[in-house]
């Protein structure tokens, strides 16, 4: 099994290059470069009391537009993950990958019969005849690495005839003006929905991962759940972060035209033999004349983290994935593949 590693470890890397961890310029975590404007003075915040989340499941309930019954929060999207593996508590499960590899991960952990359906095969939406009635499928959309949104409908239809468990993952929908798996809540009771509020609101450290499903569903997990899972600095930072009028339009603005600006760059380099299309922050490439290793090496130098996607299913070294970031840091990566150029040509 591959390792299941992920992006943005910037402390290791700084300690490897004895710098501040300041001064690393890391394109390979997808958080996204725009931070909320937070008016909170934490030192006055009561902390003498238990939590209570009523406000934060209002205002959630308010931005997606569903019930508060309808939704439950976890310590983070990996919570979320594992939490509805362990609760479903079924024998097979099929994902569309390569995906966040913690879904392969809680598999494994939760003794699922794993499959794994390539979405990078032309056909895999009209081929579906492998999947299994009763099993549990996940699609993370937009997908990750490449961050491609696919209109999933007609595999949702499919899905539903078979009676599959369905769980869709849409981390990354916040930053699309894409249509929601949402709106099948009133018509199928065995799907749920992760939203997790980190990409968006920027806040890997502010742990709040989102479940979306039917009443009856989020009853069921409830019962079994901690009655206190997100501190109140979290719920603090969240709140005010999605109250933030300017920060949805400011962000999309944003990371649309430095994604251009991104893309321009990557276009230009001739040891890139492919960019995936993406819908999300960030981009999957394919290297041609070096791999990842070799990539990563180089730009070393210019103290800049990208991510190497070799240990996602499908994809060999000479994948990595570059997110969107502000404009000095684009400048930079592309004084550092002026370096890689030299190196293959």
């Amino acid at each position: 099994m591959k390792k299941f590693q992920h992006g943005g470890e910037i402390e290791s890397f700084a300690k490897q290059l004895k710098c501040k961890k300041e001064e690393i310029i890391d394109l390979s975590s997808n958080i996204n470069f725009i931070k909320p404007k937070i008016n909170i003075d934490f030192n006055k915040l009561d902390i003498s009391s238990y939590p209570t989340y009523e406000k934060l499941y209002k205002i959630i309930s308010k931005k997606y537009s569903v019930k508060a019954s309808e939704i439950e929060l976890f310590n983070g999207g990996s919570s979320a993950i594992f939490t509805i593996f362990r609760f479903l508590n079924l024998k097979e499960c099929f994902i569309y990958s390569p995906a966040y590899l913690e879904y392969k991960k809680a598999a494994n952990i939760f003794s699922y019969k794993l499959h794994q359906v390539n979405r990078f095969k032309s056909k895999f939406q009209n081929n579906n005849k492998r999947i299994k009635e009763n099993s549990l499928v996940v699609f993370v959309n937009p997908s990750t690495p490449d961050g491609k949104y696919y209109n999933l409908d007609k595999l949702i239809k499919y899905w539903i005839s078979k009676k599959c468990t369905i769980f869709i993952d849409e981390s990354f929908l916040d930053f699309t003006q894409k249509e929601s798996a949402i709106k099948y809540l009133d018509i199928y009771d065995k799907l749920y929905i992760l939203k997790s509020m980190t990409k968006f609101y920027s806040n890997a450290g502010i742990r709040i991962g989102t479940i979306i499903s039917c009443k009856k569903n989020i009853k069921k997990i409830r019962e079994k759940e901690a009655m206190w899972k997100i501190s109140s600095f979290d719920m603090n930072y969240l709140m005010e972060a999605i109250n933030n009028k300017n920060f949805k339009k400011e962000s999309l603005k944003e990371n649309k035209k430095n994604k251009k600006l991104l893309y321009k760059v990557l276009k230009e380099q001739n040891f890139i033999k492919k960019i995936y299309k993406s819908d999300a922050n960030f981009f999957l490439v394919k290297l041609i004349k070096i791999n990842a290793k070799e990539l990563q090496k180089i730009v070393l130098k210019y103290k800049i983290l990208i991510r190497d996607c070799s240990n996602f299913d499908f994809l060999d070294n000479t994948h990595i994935r570059i997110a969107v970031k502000d404009k000095n840091s684009i400048k930079v990566l592309e004084q550092a593949f002026k370096e890689v150029d030299k190196n293959v040509s």
